[in-house]
């Protein structure tokens, strides 16, 4: 009943048979209990995370400022994004080919909520010989309220997934006030639903389906891998023949290998299938069944590692090379990638300007010989504090540069236009010239500054 790969003669596809896998302690699977703690935790808690008068992380879309503790980013830093998203990627990578689907079995929020669903259901149908055994059994009384019971504590779960998630984009103070009052907008609601209903289903229902079918890392997972690559695997040669013995038993004696066929490592898998078959795309790395096996180990008394993390190499009784070429290059990048992260937003300039040429006019003739240009000068104060700036330009002799006052006042978050005329001697022109205008702070004992280029236009004889 647990094995979901059982092929059907005749259909293309064979209709999905529930798994329970089964409850196992073990090293591995302490981790990824920490792991899911550290991961939700982290989730739920950031949007209720003051910092000063705002929430210390908030994507404020209609303000368009991104919060994150003391940080506020505009969307002229949009590049910070893309550069994450090299750095997601390589990490990827990075992992995969050091220890395959490390990601899969620890971190992804597909397993991570699976997870937490699975706990759901077993602290309220018990083990799993308890869920089977309840699956079919007639419905009654009792069958009733556990299952109901169930899919509440699921769907309260999500909800509360779905409203955690749309914090991050409204305040989630403001939101919880908007939810009480049944006034939330058509949007706030959507999401809540949508991302909520989204793991109700995913973790709740469809559970490894979505790694067998949806997810695209299973299918190209292997144009990562090598021969030095870790991967969970079962050590055929020790292993077989397989069967099962008494306690005490010499297997050698009974022409045994070590694996007694308890199929606990296929019982305590979550996504169904069997290792002792070699290693699989629905293979998640959660290592499961690396503790369950070590159990039996202890339990009949042979060595640990029948199921293990090796490497082809190592399996063939070659050199281990976890540590290569490939491997090193990986993280050489990865290294370079987040420490010019990390200086680049450190050191970013939070004052920036653009420069837009006045499209009504070329230029303008004035009395004395003086060519004039008018241009549409926008400050950029991505500060928390008020600056005050002045406009400068250079690139031609004799510029004038005329903006009516002497200081632009320009507020913390804000942006300000201000039409600025530039004025030059006739004599010292031939045609355009190009300049830079350059805007500076003058109240600061560190001055912030930022130039922006344009185009000065005149006659050409």
């Amino acid at each position: 009943m647990n094995d979901a790969n059982a092929p059907v003669d005749g259909e293309l596809y064979a209709a999905r048979q529930k798994i329970y896998p089964r409850e196992i302690g073990g090293r591995f699977q302490k981790l990824r209990v920490y792991a899911v703690f550290a991961l939700l935790g982290l989730y739920y808690v950031l949007p209720w995370i003051r910092w000063g008068e705002r929430q210390a992380v908030l994507f404020d879309l209609p303000a368009r400022k991104f919060h994150i503790f003391a940080l506020t980013l505009w969307p002229q830093d949009f590049y910070f994004l893309t550069w994450l998203l090299i750095i997601a990627a390589l990490s990827l990578f990075f992992f995969t080919a050091l220890a395959g689907r490390l990601f899969c079995g620890y971190a992804c929020p597909q397993t991570v909520w699976t997870e937490t669903f699975v706990w759901i259901e077993r602290w309220v149908e018990g083990s799993r010989s308890q869920q089977m055994k309840l699956a079919r059994a007639p419905w009654s009384a009792e069958k009733v309220l556990r299952k109901g019971t169930k899919y509440f504590l699921w769907a309260a779960f999500a909800l509360w997934t779905g409203f955690t998630f749309v914090g991050y984009f409204t305040p989630i103070t403001e939101l919880a006030a908007k939810i009480v009052t049944f006034s939330t907008g058509p949007w706030e609601t959507f999401w809540v639903l949508f991302y909520g209903g989204a793991t109700y289903f995913n973790a709740g229902f469809m559970r490894e389906q979505v790694c067998k079918y949806m997810c695209p890392y299973a299918r190209f997972q292997s144009a990562m891998f090598d021969r030095d690559t870790l991967i969970i695997t079962y050590d055929e040669k020790r292993g077989e023949p397989r069967g099962a013995r008494k306690k005490g038993t010499d297997p050698k004696a009974k022409g045994l290998g070590d694996c007694v066929d308890c199929t606990m490592c296929v019982q305590v898998c979550p996504t169904g299938i069997d290792i002792r078959k070699g290693l699989q795309y629905e293979c998640i790395a959660c290592a499961a069944c690396i503790d369950a096996c070590d159990e039996v180990m202890d339990k009949v008394g042979y060595p640990r590692g029948l199921i293990r993390y090796d490497t082809q190499h190592g399996l063939e009784g070659r050199p281990k090379r976890v540590m290569r070429p490939r491997t090193m290059v990986y993280a050489t990048l990865l290294m370079v990638l987040i420490l010019g992260f990390a200086y680049t937003l450190t050191h970013r300039n939070v004052v920036g300007v653009d420069v837009i040429r006045d499209r009504n006019a070329l230029y303008r003739e004035l009395p004395g010989g003086m060519i004039e240009n008018v241009y549409n000068v926008k400050i950029l104060n991505k500060d928390r504090d008020e600056h005050e700036f002045v406009i400068t330009a250079a690139g031609l002799p004799g510029i004038q540069v005329d903006y009516g006052d002497d200081e632009v006042e320009v507020g913390p978050g804000n942006v300000q236009s201000v039409a600025v005329r530039l004025r030059v001697p006739r004599a010292e022109l031939q045609g355009g010239a190009d300049i830079t205008f350059t805007i500076r702070t003058e109240d600061d004992a560190h001055p912030l500054q930022a130039t922006g280029k344009a185009r000065f236009l005149a006659p050409t004889n």
